[in-house]
């Protein structure tokens, strides 16, 4: 299991490094295997950095990440780092960042051959390669061998999918990974995910896009500005938004049939609903806690003052 126990994560920032962003505060959750876990957000929420945090590209200020009961801050040595991303990868945003365009796309499994199966002959290192691809959906005859310019966006994130099985990993981070790529191919990188899961791999899906969270996700984190406001499983988070900025954020999504004003009207209107008699609300001078309310079995919220806007 990827445990994030209270994590926080602090920048140092200023001309002297004087002052101080925090891009993460006291975040707690977990991802299990065979799960997917989305971190929703705007820009700026923490969604990324979080991910960061797990694949050891930023360090954690406080709390603790864990992977399997192994601290992941505490990780040291080559050897150490070595087993610890032998189950746990990432795969990007960009994926044409991820290649160097002087080298063939298909490099990137030559570094993963070097570092972990070295021992390994040619033709059984070309015979993981193919059955990876297949894994993906990808022709070893139509990608390997090719440029990073001659292959899509699409093609290119679903190698570096195969990069991560040729692992054989327990957990992926998956940061906006289909945000770049268009409508077609954004659902056979979805569904591969899907089958990802099937196998048995946790996958935090960290994205903006509140339809895919909810398209692809067994449990739902909603980020905002650092801290997390809601939690739970995703039919019930999206079913029943509770805190103010989850139902203003899910209220933002375009409507064809609503005008924006209808939208306001109606968020207003459930706003006035609410009563002061729930748990999770605070009353008039309280300040917020750092532990999340479980309003309902499977769902958290974090308490607020009901007529403050967010």
């Amino acid at each position: 299991m990827l445990k994030f126990d209270r994590v926080s994560k602090v920048y140092k920032v200023g001309a002297f490094g004087g002052g101080e962003l925090t891009a993460v505060r006291d975040a707690s959750f977990e991802v299990r295997p065979g799960e997917v876990v989305s971190l929703i957000g705007e820009s700026g929420s923490g969604k990324s950095t979080l991910g960061k945090m797990v694949l050891r590209i930023a360090s954690v200020t406080r709390g603790a990440i864990t992977c399997d009961d192994i601290n992941v801050s505490g990780l040291r040595g080559h050897q150490q780092r070595k087993a610890y991303y032998r189950k746990v990868q990432g795969v990007f945003q960009d994926p044409f960042s991820s290649y160097n365009p002087v080298f063939k796309a298909d490099r990137v499994f030559a570094m993963i051959r070097s570092e972990y199966y070295s021992g390994v002959s040619d033709a059984e290192w070309r015979k993981k390669v193919d059955s990876a691809l297949e894994v993906v959906r990808l022709d070893p005859g139509q990608v390997l061998n090719k440029y990073p310019h001659q292959l899509s966006g699409g093609q290119l994130q679903r190698m570096l999918l195969a990069r991560a099985l040729l692992l054989d990993i327990d957990y992926l981070v998956a940061d906006e990974v289909i945000s770049m790529l268009d409508a077609s191919t954004r659902i056979d990188v979805l569904n591969l995910l899907a089958d990802l899961k099937a196998r048995g791999m946790g996958i935090l899906f960290i994205t903006h896009d509140l339809a895919l969270g909810n398209y692809i996700s067994d449990q739902t984190v909603i980020l905002y500005k650092g801290s997390i406001v809601e939690r739970g499983v995703t039919e019930k988070v999206f079913a029943d938004p509770r805190h103010p900025y989850t139902k203003k954020l899910f209220a933002s999504v375009p409507q064809f049939h609503k005008k924006w004003d209808e939208v306001e009207a109606e968020l207003r209107e459930r706003e006035a609903a609410d009563t002061a008699s729930q748990p999770y609300h605070l009353g008039e001078g309280e300040e917020v806690p750092g532990e999340l309310v479980e309003v309902v079995e499977g769902h958290f919220v974090q308490p607020f003052h009901p007529r403050v806007a967010v």
